[in-house]
């Protein structure tokens, strides 16, 4: 695998750069996680995207420190839970997680969903950034009208908003949204949870491409600038599914994918949070 390929990056709002290909580590077990995270550095990742939520962040932590990579060749990613919402609530959130990773700072810190206080939750996480606890800051979940009713409240827009996005939720308005205001669009579940691998239009493209349907969905996150953190603790799949920086998808084939959005919501749907 082509290292350099693996840590290309987007620049974010503020300067700071985010790998486009990072990898996910939801519902990845402890111990198993810190295998994943360990195969995925060694195959060339420099992003690892990891939450509270997951009970994770200590195999995150210790594979990050013990894979020979420098630590500030590698970004981390970690969320706010529900329950840590507010300001002090949300300081104290952030400083467990960085004593639980055992790092000094995360390169992201994302709010994990849109709670109603999110605005109290948001003028900590500016704070920690000042503080340098995380060098970039982020909302995760947040629909169209969160990131206007976040835009009243704060001068500090996200530099990311990580969502569920793949051709069978394409979400293109938000897309448009976020990239008007300078706001990197992430992409979890890319891989629709395997629920539409076997999808005839997505199996005919990629034979067509000589490509993998799960690679097919990788690269059409990447084609529309999105960062995209496919999940999998199989070094097989983590390093398949890194193998997407040598092709493109032709135009008519990528409208063909984007076609394909259905609505389909394989983890929350945060539409109906006001």
């Amino acid at each position: 695998m082509d290292l350099q390929s693996t840590s290309r990056t987007a620049k974010l709002a503020g300067g700071v750069e985010i790998p486009w290909l990072g990898l996910g580590v939801w519902q990845s077990p402890r111990g198993v996680a810190y295998r994943a995270v360990l195969d995925a550095i060694e195959l060339g990742y420099r992003h690892i995207d990891t939450a509270k939520i997951y009970g994770n962040e200590a195999d995150v932590g210790r594979a990050v420190r013990e894979s020979g990579v420098p630590r500030d060749q590698i970004f981390v990613t970690t969320k706010l839970w529900n329950a840590d919402h507010g300001y002090e609530q949300a300081k104290r959130a952030c400083a467990k997680s960085l004593t639980t990773l055992g790092l000094d700072y995360v390169d992201l810190y994302l709010i994990h969903w849109p709670e109603k206080a999110r605005s109290e939750s948001w003028r900590a996480l500016v704070e920690l950034k000042r503080e340098g606890k995380c060098r970039a800051i982020g909302v995760s979940n947040f629909t169209i009208a969160h990131l206007d009713d976040l835009a009243r409240s704060s001068d500090e827009a996200p530099a990311v908003n990580q969502v569920e996005l793949h051709p069978f939720l394409f979400q293109k308005a938000l897309l448009d949204r976020c990239v008007k205001a300078k706001i990197q669009l992430e992409a979890y579940s890319p891989l629709t949870r395997g629920q539409r691998l076997t999808h005839p239009t997505i199996v005919a493209i990629a034979k067509k491409l000589g490509r993998t349907p799960a690679q097919l969905l990788v690269r059409w996150a990447i084609e529309h600038e999105v960062v995209v953190i496919p999940k999998s603790v199989h070094r097989a799949r983590i390093e398949e599914n890194a193998n997407v920086f040598d092709f493109a998808i032709p135009p008519e084939e990528l409208a063909e994918l984007d076609a394909l959005d259905e609505g389909l919501r394989t983890c929350w749907d945060p539409s109906d949070v006001v």
